[in-house]
């Protein structure tokens, strides 16, 4: 069904399936999530090649059209995927090697916001998580994946739960710097760096 909607993948589970699914932190275990005091931050939403626990593997260029389109600013940034609950935005969005990396900043003049922020400080929340409509797919009938190669990126929300367990904002220590070379991405680069 390639004109579905997907929002809020990270809540729909298969029969018999958890969302806690072990996760492999690049910082080391227990790492906190990377996050300055004026909310910038920056992760993976989306990873290439890993099937979900939906049993969905979005492949390399997947959102290059939409990213086309749309551009970060267009991108949503929420909780839970919550059309009510918009908590910022997103800076810079791009496809790399590993997948779908993205700088984004909280809103910290919304309380939704401010309590994030305090929650990712302390590594309470560091799921990151995409919704979409899939404009291109072919189902692999032997092992039953779903290969998601074209896909239209509405938002990408801050969960307690992702789908992907692996899309996560990034931990402190993890060794790789935000996204771009603007000026907010330089300004986080420096302030991260004078913390770590």
């Amino acid at each position: 069904m390639p004109n579905a909607l997907h929002f809020g993948r990270s809540a729909s589970l298969p029969a018999g399936r958890s969302t806690r699914a072990p996760v492999q932190k690049s910082g080391g275990a227990g790492a906190a999530p990377r996050i300055d005091a004026e909310g910038y931050f920056d992760g993976y939403a989306s990873l290439f090649g890993v099937a979900d626990l939906g049993r969905d593997v979005v492949m390399p260029g997947a959102f290059r059209a939409s990213l086309a389109q749309r551009t970060a600013i267009g991108v949503k940034q929420l909780w839970q995927h919550d059309p009510r609950n918009p908590v910022g935005e997103w800076l810079e969005i791009a496809e790399d090697q590993r997948g779908l990396r993205v700088l984004g900043r909280l809103d910290l003049e919304l309380p939704k916001a401010r309590e994030l922020h305090r929650l990712i400080t302390r590594g309470s929340v560091d799921g990151l998580s995409i919704g979409f409509k899939a404009e291109s797919e072919k189902r692999d009938l032997e092992t039953g994946l779903r290969r998601l190669e074209k896909l239209d990126l509405w938002e990408i929300s801050i969960v307690t739960f992702p789908l992907l367990p692996q899309a996560r904002i990034a931990p402190r220590g993890d060794g790789r710097g935000p996204l771009g070379s603007g000026a907010h991405a330089a300004a986080f680069s420096r302030r991260r760096m004078a913390q770590i």
